[in-house]
């Protein structure tokens, strides 16, 4: 049987974006039987969801496994899937969609090396330095999304003892209020850590701006930025696991 596995993204105009993801499919194709793998957009830009089912039915796949490629669930996530299990159920084919990446500890692992990345590479001691981490994520009016995130904060808190969060927009506490509740503790070094999946504008511009003011109006300057999530052999594995587990589970595999 042909297998074909599709990302669903949010979707975004950035290049660098639109890199990863690509970057993500190939290293999936190449550890899986997968005859076929291939990523689309929920909005944004093309390709759209019916764009990337057309191309994955086009090579002639028995079966699409989709992988809703999302942190948090939300309306988004639901709107990716109602879309997704309408097309499929037209062209009649089997499908099966995976969980998404919230809630998942591998997640949480990859934010914490990033950020334990980040000390080695600044040379930051962390027995000498009274450090902060700050944990922005993209914010939203879905609750379940702030309990997902949430949930990795919790986890970094296993590891460090002084973590905070915000939200870049749509709900409290944003980026200012954020840098503020840091400094209640007093600090010597604020690591900022981008919970994004892609370095798209939020990561290239939205976030400097709004730390930037921040950083002026409290005047404090020992502030350092993590790496995003982005590619990662972790994640591919997450994102295989995931799709193993879907389709045992739907029996039709």
């Amino acid at each position: 049987m042909k297998k074909a596995l599709l990302i669903i993204d949010r979707g975004s105009k950035m290049k660098e974006v639109q890199e990863e993801l690509h970057d993500t499919c190939d290293l999936i194709k190449n550890k899986t039987d997968y005859s076929y793998v291939d990523y689309c957009f929920l909005e944004v830009i093309p390709p759209y969801i019916d764009e990337g089912i057309r191309k994955c039915i086009e090579q002639g796949v028995d079966s699409i496994t989709i992988v809703p490629y999302f942190l948090y669930p939300g309306m988004k996530l639901k709107d990716a899937v109602t879309k997704t299990a309408y097309i499929i159920h037209q062209e009649n084919k089997k499908m099966v969609i995976t969980k998404p990446l919230s809630y998942q500890p591998v997640i949480s692992e990859i934010v914490l090396k990033r950020v334990n990345s980040l000390i080695f590479e600044k040379g930051i001691d962390r027995d000498k330095t009274d450090l902060c981490l700050l944990l922005i994520g993209h914010g939203s009016s879905d609750k379940r999304a702030r309990e997902a995130f949430l949930y990795t904060v919790s986890s970094l808190k296993k590891t460090y003892k002084d973590v905070k969060f915000c939200f870049l927009e749509l709900e409290p506490p944003n980026i200012e209020e954020g840098i503020r509740e840091c400094l209640t503790s007093n600090p010597n070094t604020i690591v900022v850590v981008p919970y994004f999946l892609h370095k798209g504008i939020h990561i290239q511009k939205d976030i400097l701006v709004d730390l930037a003011k921040a950083q002026e109006k409290y005047s404090f300057k020992s502030v350092f930025i993590s790496g995003h999530i982005g590619v990662d052999p972790s994640v591919i594995d997450l994102v295989i696991t995931l799709a193993k587990e879907a389709e045992v589970k739907s029996g039709v595999f």
